[in-house]
This record gives C-alpha cells, structure tokens and sequence, in this order.
C-alpha cells in the first residue's frame, strides 16, 4: 500500500473501533423525532454518543450517502417518546460549550 493509500485508511470515514453506522434511506427510523442535523460523520457520532451516555437510543440517519470525506445531511434521531428528554440533555450540552 502506498503512501495515499495509508492516508485514505487513515481517514476513511467510519474507521475506527465502535464507529456508529450512518443508516441511508432506512425506513425503519422514518418514524423516529430529530433533534440536531449535522454536516459530518465525527460530530455526529460525538453528540449520538452523548445521548447513548445519558440513557437515551439515538441513530445517524441520512437520505442520501455521504460524500468519502464522511460529509452530507446526517440526523440525529430518536424515538418519540425520547424527543423531550434528548432535547434537554443536547441543549445543556450546547450551554456548556458556551460557557468555555
């Protein structure tokens, strides 16, 4: 494997151990309430990992796949049911941040 063959594994999208998966055009999740649509894959994957670690199923969903650099219109979902409490916890995140 050449040089930018090692770049290319090393920042493909979706490497890594754990990576959540981005479910495209999955009507499983149609139902399911949105509460933040992202532009890339890693910030992404950091806020649905905040919810998992506050309690609350969250998936990555997209209409269309994204781009090789891991971009597009990726949403955060979850169940309905979910939808006040994960607002909540994102939104005191988004407060946090803030305050650094």
């Amino acid at each position: 494997m050449g040089f930018f063959g090692r770049i290319r594994a090393v920042f493909k999208p979706g490497a890594g151990p754990g990576a959540t998966p981005v479910h495209v055009d999955d009507p499983r999740f149609d139902s399911w309430e949105v509460v933040r649509d992202f532009v890339d894959v890693r910030t992404a994957r950091a806020w649905r990992q905040a919810l998992e670690e506050g309690g609350i199923e969250a998936v990555l969903t997209a209409d269309w796949p994204l781009d090789r650099f891991g971009r597009g219109d990726i949403a955060l979902r979850v169940q309905p049911e979910d939808w006040s409490e994960a607002e909540m916890l994102l939104s005191n995140l988004d407060l946090d941040e803030l305050d650094d």
